[in-house]
């Protein structure tokens, strides 16, 4: 069968060797523990990028030029959470030590674990902005340590992790928080004062971690775990576009789209704000404050 290549673009600017970046899909989801079906994030990501178009109005760029690069995905779900993990971390870092800017797509916020110790392996100064309705921050769910719930706390125990647009957490998870980072909702909807002070927290280098379940359930439905409230594009757009004109982004990933075959609002959301990112990284004029 033909490997398909990321929102059709030609052959020649979707070579391995050719391309800056690398996108490893993670169709996995056994840590799930609501609605199952976000395995099957990837494809629906992968499908809804061969409708978008490729010039990004906003930064006057054709990002796919710079190459993308998909790689073969880690699908096996007879993988153990722990093992999924493992692969996860070693072909981030294979890709890493090829110099590529690698992004994923999963699949359960659990992938974050595997290539945030890749990352952090090679950007040991590195923080985390993590987006997400949940903090992420059970040491175990279900007494498992690699649930999608725990995606956080092992970083936690390592690195500054700013989380923004929080509005659902467990009690235990307060011992765990970083509380001068850790931006709610209820807190920061009514104005963009929290912006500049969140990115003052982040370190130079930064991996960037988004949970679908950050925007507003009414334009992103397509989610394991829905929480009322959330962001909009453009607020998030706005914050994000910051971030990347003050810091050195390192890499990102994009989780927990769980495709609705009566909606596919959210995949094609899903895409451009990948497709998005990817313009801010490479076409904003990085200008650290």
């Amino acid at each position: 069968m033909k490997k398909k290549t990321f929102a059709g673009i030609p052959k020649k600017y979707a070579t391995l060797e050719k391309s800056q970046i690398v996108l490893i899909p993670v169709p996995y989801d056994y840590t799930g523990t609501w609605k199952k079906g976000s395995k099957k994030g990837p494809k629906a990501f992968l499908s809804a990028s061969e409708h978008m178009e490729l010039y990004d109005i906003e930064t006057n760029s054709e990002v796919y030029k710079r190459g993308i690069y998909i790689s073969y995905p880690i699908s096996n779900y007879s993988f153990s959470s722990k093992e999924m993990i493992e692969k996860v971390y070693n072909i981030t870092k294979k890709y890493l030590f090829k110099k590529k800017f690698v992004t994923l797509i999963g699949g359960v916020h659990s992938i974050s674990i595997g290539s945030i110790r890749a990352f952090g392996e090679k950007y040991p100064d590195m923080s985390i902005l993590h987006m997400d309705a949940h903090t992420d921050l059970r040491p175990k769910y279900n007494g498992d340590p690699y649930n999608h719930a725990c995606s956080m706390y092992e970083a936690s125990k390592k690195y500054p992790i700013i989380q923004i647009g929080i509005r659902s957490m467990n009690i235990l998870e307060k011992r765990y928080i970083q509380n001068d980072n850790i931006f709610y909702f209820h807190e920061i909807y009514q104005n963009d004062l929290w912006m500049k002070k969140a990115i003052q927290r982040l370190s130079k280098n930064v991996f960037i971690s988004i949970d679908i379940d950050v925007f507003d359930p009414s334009i992103a439905p397509s989610t394991g775990t829905p929480e009322p409230g959330g962001f909009f594009w453009y607020e998030i757009l706005k914050f994000l576009k910051m971030v990347f004109e003050n810091k050195q982004i390192i890499g990102f990933d994009i989780v927990e789209l769980l495709p609705n075959e009566r909606d596919f609002s959210t995949d094609f959301l899903s895409v451009k704000l990948y497709y998005k990112l990817l313009s801010y990284k490479y076409e904003l004029i990085y200008s650290p404050s």
